[in-house]
């Protein structure tokens, strides 16, 4: 008996996913996570060597008719820079909760790149203080750029300020998104001028020190492939929410130890930070503060648990990554890929 399948390219999958839906979707998984509904392992993962690993990410979403089950198979090689590839690429095999059988395969680097970025909108949206609007943004790539995306879907932003290490690629950021607005928005754009506007446009500017864009920032991503810290307590105001998305095995940390005793610290899954992100993992190991220093899983403050007390409140989310986020946006591409008639029918 032959198998059906539905192929959806990158191209493919950016056309029937939306930032505005992600962050909605990923909403709703999070909240499945934390109360139950989701069938999920600790990614495993592949060592290949020092600067590179593979790993693979079940999960089977509980429901009736909006049920799914699937895997990505994703793969980090920071040598990729040098070849002109990206250091992270994915696959998404999406498969039939009833039957097993394979539904869809379809690229998994678009749906990481944005949905993480929506996953740290909806913890903005939570977690970070009213009337925030300056944000700043250490690291230059694709996470970058997805994250000045959603959190200007969340937040009525002034100013961006960005970092990374090598001068050309903050530039190179600045020069893009500084003429890259969304024509889909009418109320946020980007300009590259140093002006904030009143229209809700804000300016995007580059530094030369990651210190100077974090002070005085209410917003802070850190989205770098950095194994130690690029973040020092002391940059970060009393109010400010930090979303870590580097950092992502148990030896690498991307914050100071001391931010992260200092702050209220939230995750995606306690049972992933507990044992992949080193931010956490180490600083357990090493007496800074005892596993309960996890606040919640973002999911438990989707469903109504504390998290922000005070306006002085530091907090950080720190991000792993979760099966169910790929795994759901998979399953509303497939969705609306077969609404569209997009995407190619194979049989297996």
């Amino acid at each position: 008996m032959s198998i059906r399948f539905r192929l959806l390219t990158e191209d493919d999958v950016k056309a029937v996913l939306t930032m505005d839906d992600l962050i909605e979707t990923m909403m709703s998984a999070l909240k499945r996570f934390s109360t139950g509904g989701v069938v999920q392992p600790v990614r495993s993962v592949v060592g290949i060597n020092e600067h590179a690993f593979f790993g693979v990410m079940p999960a089977y979403v509980r429901g009736g008719s909006d049920a799914s089950l699937g895997a990505k198979l994703v793969t980090l090689f920071e040598s990729n820079t040098a070849r002109g590839l990206p250091t992270h690429l994915a696959s998404i095999a999406l498969l039939d909760p009833d039957t097993g059988a394979l539904r869809a395969l379809m690229d998994g680097r678009f749906i990481t790149e944005a949905r993480t970025a929506a996953v740290s909108a909806v913890t903005s949206r939570l977690l970070a203080r009213q009337g925030a609007s300056s944000l700043a943004i250490i690291g230059s790539g694709v996470q970058a750029r997805s994250h000045l995306d959603a959190l200007s879907r969340v937040h009525v932003l002034r100013h961006v300020t960005v970092w990374s290490p090598t001068k050309t690629h903050r530039d190179q950021f600045v020069a893009e998104v500084g003429v890259s607005s969304d024509s889909s928005r009418s109320d946020v754009g980007v300009k590259s001028d140093s002006t904030p506007t009143l229209d809700g446009r804000y300016t995007v500017a580059a530094v030369d020190h990651a210190g100077e864009a974090i002070v005085g920032a209410d917003l802070i991503v850190l989205a770098t492939s950095s194994p130690t810290p690029v973040i020092e307590n002391g940059w970060v105001k009393p109010g400010a929410h930090v979303m870590s998305v580097g950092a992502c095995r148990p030896n690498w940390r991307e914050m100071d130890p001391a931010l992260v005793a200092r702050a209220r610290l939230f995750v995606d899954s306690r049972a992933a930070a507990l044992v992949e992100s080193g931010d956490v993992v180490m600083g357990i190991q090493e007496g800074r503060f005892p596993a309960d220093h996890i606040v919640a899983e973002i999911g438990e403050i989707v469903s109504g648990a504390t998290g922000r007390t005070n306006d002085a409140d530091v907090t950080i989310f720190k991000s792993l990554g979760l099966a169910v986020e790929d795994v759901t946006a998979a399953d509303l591409a497939y969705r609306r890929a077969i609404e569209r008639g997009i995407g190619t029918e194979l049989v297996l």
